[in-house]
Formats: structure tokens, C-alpha cells, sequence
């Protein structure tokens, strides 16, 4: 390396993300600091890559021999004597963190973390309780599919389809990240529940709290940065495209995960969301007979074991006939009387 060339100055989200990797390993951290970090992180997507950044280069830095890192530390950090350590590690993740966005590192072979990636699915009514590496546990619903990339830096799961209620290890060095479609849930401890209809997604706060935001539409422009917010237990979130931003409602924890005693719980749902659940647990198939029909909302409540019995009322509604076949149900807009 050219010891006359100066390292490039890192972006300030970098510098930020730098800090907090050192502040969260400081055994004299305040009592608040995983929650202050877990604000900070849940407020820009791009913060929670940066971070990734950091403690991937952390980890590089971690894996050179005791001499090695007595010859960058005198290389790079002059003052290193007459400082304090913490101080002296600081500086030498900020210049390890400067070289890499320089495209410059101090080794020939860096490590690559490794990633761990397992993937789950259910089928058609039936349900399934998983236990994930990380201690963390996972009930799935009816039709879901999920897949988990755990690292030694992270925890995320991306869920396709379906429903999943998450009870998360507590693990501040490596977040939890679910991504559904263009939401990103983050949690540090906490149990949640997800619902993924397309791209409407509904989120359940049982225990504890989370970070939500968008994952793409930060960069489509669907979403704002304004729009990323922390909801606590008791609290439900939906996103849906068709309309704007993120709602918040209220739910309590048994409503929140009803589904895992067999009643499916809407408020205010499109009728083509609530189709699309109820499919998840009926092995006769629903269908609208018109795309117009989508949105009209439902609230209340249906237990898949008892379908007949919903599909009968659902004329007393809406404005809606069902049509029973053999192989499906169809949904129409009721027929108007003549007057």
C-alpha cells in the first residue's frame, strides 16, 4: 500500500453506522443503547446496509493476527499511545471504513461472511411451528413460504406469501430483518405478526416493538423516509399500494394471532385481500367474478372450518350472490330488481 496516499473521507451515514458499532460493543454503553440504535437504523434504509458494512469490516479487521494489527494502529492512528482504547478502535473502524469506500483494503484476502439460508413452506390448511438457528421461533399459516439468510451480521427472512408470527431472539449485534414485498419489518426482541396478500401487508405487534418501513419504496418514491415508523404492542400496520403510505390501528394480541386458532380476523379489508386468505385454508377455491368486486371492504370474522356458514351470510353484507359450484365458489355482484 502507498503509505503517501490519504485514505477518502467515508459518507456521513458510514461515519454514523461506525459509531454505533463501537458504542454497541462498549461494555459501559447506557441501559437505552440498543433501542437508541434500533431508532436510528429503523430510520433510513439505507443506515441498516451501512451498518451490515461495518461489521462485515469489523469482522475482517477482527481476523488479522496481533501483529497486523499493531502495524495498522501505528500506521494509521499516530496518536494511538496517548489514547484511550475505545477511542483507538474507533479511529481504526473509521479508517478501515474509509478505505472500503475507496475501494481500498489493508488485506489481500478478505473473509466473506458466510450466509446460512434455509427455506420453508406450507401448504393449503396447514400450519407449522420452526425453529430457527438463532433461537428464534416462527409459527407458519396455511400457504406460506419463507426464507431465511442468516449471517454472523444479520437475520433476514423474506416472506413470499402467507402468514407468519415471529418470536425473535434478542440478538442486538445481528438485526432482524422480514421483508414482505416492499415492507421491511425490523425487530431486536420482540414478537410480530405478518400477513402477505400480493402486496398488501399487514403487521401485529404482540410483544415489545418494531422498526417499519419500505424496502423498495424508498427508491420508487411510493413511500417517504417520513413514512418509516415504530409501532409498539397492541398496534396493527398495513400497507397496501392502492393506497397511500402506512396505517395504524389498534388490535389486541389474541386478535393479533387468531389465525393459529383457526378464526381469520379483517378490518376494513379489501374483499379480494380477504378472498385470498380464506384460499389459503379452503380447498374450494373463491373466486370474484369481477375485478370490480375488490374493493369493496369486510370487517369481521370467518373460521375456515365453517366456511358454509360465512359464504351464506356474506349476501346480508354486501351487495354480493354466491354461486356454489363443484370445484369452486364464485362471488358476483348481486343481481338488481327490477323496479
Amino acid at each position: 500500500m502507498d503509505k503517501n496516499r490519504s485514505a477518502p473521507t467515508p459518507d456521513a451515514t458510514l461515519q454514523a453506522a461506525a459509531d454505533w458499532w463501537v458504542r454497541l460493543r462498549d461494555p459501559r454503553r447506557p441501559a437505552r443503547g440498543e433501542e437508541q440504535w434500533l431508532e436510528w437504523s429503523g430510520g433510513d434504509a439505507r443506515r441498516i446496509d451501512a451498518f451490515a458494512r461495518v461489521a462485515e469490516l469489523g469482522a475482517q479487521l477482527g481476523a488479522l493476527d496481533a501483529a497486523a494489527k499493531r502495524e495498522f494502529v501505528r500506521e494509521f492512528v499516530p496518536a494511538a499511545a496517548r489514547a484511550p482504547r475505545w477511542l483507538r478502535f474507533a479511529a481504526a473502524a473509521s479508517l478501515v471504513l474509509a478505505a472500503a469506500a475507496g475501494g481500498m483494503f489493508f488485506w489481500r484476502h478478505p473473509r466473506t461472511l458466510p450466509i446460512e439460508t434455509e427455506s420453508y413452506a406450507t401448504a393449503v390448511a396447514v400450519d407449522r411451528d420452526i425453529a430457527l438457528s438463532d433461537g428464534s421461533r416462527v409459527a407458519l399459516g396455511g400457504a406460506t413460504r419463507l426464507t431465511t439468510h442468516f449471517a454472523a451480521d444479520r437475520r433476514d427472512i423474506d416472506l413470499s406469501a402467507g402468514e407468519a408470527y415471529f418470536q425473535v431472539a434478542h440478538d442486538t449485534t445481528r438485526p432482524f430483518v422480514v421483508n414482505a414485498g416492499e415492507v421491511s419489518i425490523r425487530a431486536v426482541g420482540t414478537a410480530f405478526n405478518v400477513r402477505r396478500t400480493g402486496a398488501r401487508v399487514t403487521i401485529a405487534v404482540s410483544e415489545g416493538r418494531v422498526r417499519i418501513a419500505s424496502s423498495e419504496g424508498l427508491a420508487n418514491g411510493r413511500l417517504s423516509a417520513a413514512d418509516a415508523l415504530e409501532a409498539i404492542a397492541g398496534q396493527q400496520i398495513s400497507f397496501d399500494p392502492r393506497a397511500s403510505g402506512l396505517t395504524v390501528g389498534a388490535i389486541s394480541p389474541a386478535r393479533a394471532t387468531s389465525w393459529r386458532e383457526h378464526r381469520l380476523e379483517f378490518v376494513n379489508e379489501p374483499l379480494d385481500s380477504v378472498v385470498a386468505n380464506i384460499n389459503r385454508y379452503s380447498t374450494h377455491a373463491l373466486v370474484l367474478a369481477d375485478a370490480k368486486l375488490s374493493g369493496l371492504a369486510f370487517t369481521g370474522t370467518v373460521d375456515p372450518g365453517a366456511l358454509d356458514g360465512w359464504l351464506k351470510a356474506l349476501p346480508k353484507i354486501l351487495p354480493l350472490r354466491v354461486d356454489v359450484g363443484t370445484e369452486r365458489v364464485t362471488i358476483a355482484a348481486a343481481e338488481r330488481k327490477p323496479r
